[in-house]
């Protein structure tokens, strides 16, 4: 019982953190977009810019921290060598860092045809910064889940709270005091943060015990490469719209003000991210821990049924309450507001993709996740591909509708062939209809005055949890409220 209060007290640390952090990183969107102008185009340069070392550290962490959890846990090792953890993490941090200094080596001997390739001639200095970041939060990587390992999870928060404290601080700084609105100082923000919570793993550095084993690197790069390849598919579903589409659009004057607009507006559909992440975090030890239990596939399939119902909830409270929501962007960023719902449906998908990924993972048959996901990028950028160029960022957002479509139905059709699962399918697909007829009443309300749309759409989200509450959910099931409901 204690190591399972231990598990979930640092489960909370983690979670909280990465949500919180996530959360106070997407302030900085409200910042971004009422003090870029939208014509610079500058935030479709960050958008695509932060897209492209998204896709970069994955390719330079090379799945070594999955590796480092691995090895560091092998109990036959360390009975002989009592340093052992320190061995694995020595050995995968020096690879990591090796390998981020020839790709800085590389990338600024050919700096200028490289910037020049992708649209940055004139500002090369862009992608310098993002690449020396993007090679410094690979390094950090290491240290960051070695944290994890030795079990320090208020350490592991504080840095990664540090971090976004900082840059939020700097951002305010630069962009309202000092009146310095280009995406110049967003890269530069980040560097000046990035550069200083690297400083600050230091002392931890110095208190390991180094040591290199050349033995050990073969056996972890051969254990971490298909975790890289899953890893590239996982990220290029959610990047690949965005480093794509200025090659794509026809304008490419304009592209960059698009693909702004786009990236704002989406900020908003990562709501359902967070919630997400926060299920995955909360759910992921426990479905390990169940996965010999007899009853582990009834479980399973409860907590997809309670997942699709409370993230429908919130997809039909961030279209009730977009009125308000669309203050979040400039004005004159708003005009993309309508790919919020496609976006936060294919986040729905994403989840449920993520749920039904179990299978696989509890078999050891992590290779079904890389084709899912492949097969899912691959008609991503089909659809980016044949559509840009003539619904512009509307073919991004039914893209990646498409992709994780595809993801979820293959891993579901497999994975009843491989170990079923009797989910509810016939009650979440009444939840969906319903969520599908509320939606369309809200759509119809557009044309109200937003105090009208709001009383009106109040009303269709409290239709919406009273079906849960009547069907699901009874207020005498729940802690503390069931006292009033006998």
């Amino acid at each position: 019982m204690a190591r399972l209060t231990s598990l979930f007290k640092d489960t909370a640390i983690y979670g909280l953190s990465s949500i919180i952090g996530r959360f106070l990183n997407y302030m900085l969107v409200p910042l971004y977009t009422y003090y870029m102008p939208k014509d610079t185009g500058d935030y479709g340069v960050n958008t695509n810019v932060y897209a492209l070392t998204a896709l970069l550290l994955v390719l330079l962490t090379f799945g070594m921290e999955t590796s480092l959890f691995r090895y560091a846990n092998d109990s036959e090792s360390s009975s002989d060598d009592p340093h052992w953890p320190d061995t694995v993490f020595s050995t995968a941090f020096l690879f990591v860092t090796s390998l981020g200094a020839l790709f800085l080596l590389l990338f600024f001997l050919f700096l200028q045809p490289i910037a020049a390739s992708l649209g940055y001639a004139d500002h090369p200095e862009y992608l310098g910064m993002m690449a020396i970041v993007v090679v410094m939060d690979a390094m950090q990587a290491i240290p960051f889940c070695y944290l994890r390992f030795q079990k320090r999870p208020v350490r592991f928060a504080a840095l990664k709270l540090l971090f976004i404290a900082i840059s939020i601080g700097l951002n305010v700084l630069f962009f309202v005091f000092l009146g310095l609105t280009s995406v110049y100082y967003v890269f530069l923000i980040n560097l000046l943060c990035t550069s200083l919570i690297s400083l600050l793993f230091i002392p931890q550095l110095l208190r390991v015990h180094w040591h290199f084993s050349s033995s050990l690197l073969r056996r972890m790069i051969s254990y971490s490469w298909p975790v890289m390849v899953l890893g590239i598919a996982g990220v290029m579903n959610q990047v690949a719209d965005k480093i794509l589409f200025p090659f794509i659009y026809p304008d490419s004057a304009q592209a960059n003000v698009e693909l702004g607009v786009y990236g704002s507006c989406v900020k908003i559909a990562m709501i359902m991210a967070m919630i997400t992440q926060a299920f995955r975090y909360a759910y992921e030890p426990i479905v390990f821990a169940k996965s010999r239990d007899a009853d582990k596939s009834e479980y399973y399939a409860i907590a997809m049924k309670y997942y699709l119902i409370f993230t429908l909830l919130a997809f039909l409270a961030v279209v009730a309450y977009m009125p308000i929501l669309r203050y979040f962007i400039g004005g004159d960023y708003r005009e993309g507001l309508g790919v919020v719902p496609i976006v936060m449906a294919a986040e729905i998908m994403m989840g449920i993709y993520y749920n039904l990924s179990f299978w696989y993972k509890l078999t050891d048959k992590t290779i079904y996740g890389v084709w899912f996901s492949l097969a899912g990028c691959v008609v991503l950028i089909a659809v980016n591909v044949l559509f840009i160029p003539r619904y512009s960022y509307w073919a991004c957002a039914w893209g990646g509708f498409a992709g994780y479509a595809t993801c979820m139905l293959l891993s579901y059709f497999v994975g009843q062939r491989k170990n079923p699962i009797n989910y509810p399918i016939r009650e979440m697909s009444i939840y969906v209809l319903l969520t599908l007829l509320l939606f369309l009443c809200m759509h119809f309300t557009e044309s109200l005055p937003d105090w009208a749309r709001l009383i009106l759409n109040t009303l269709f989200l409290l239709l919406f949890l009273a079906y849960i509450i009547h069907k699901d959910l009874p207020l005498r099931s729940i802690p503390y409220i069931n006292k009033f409901f006998k």
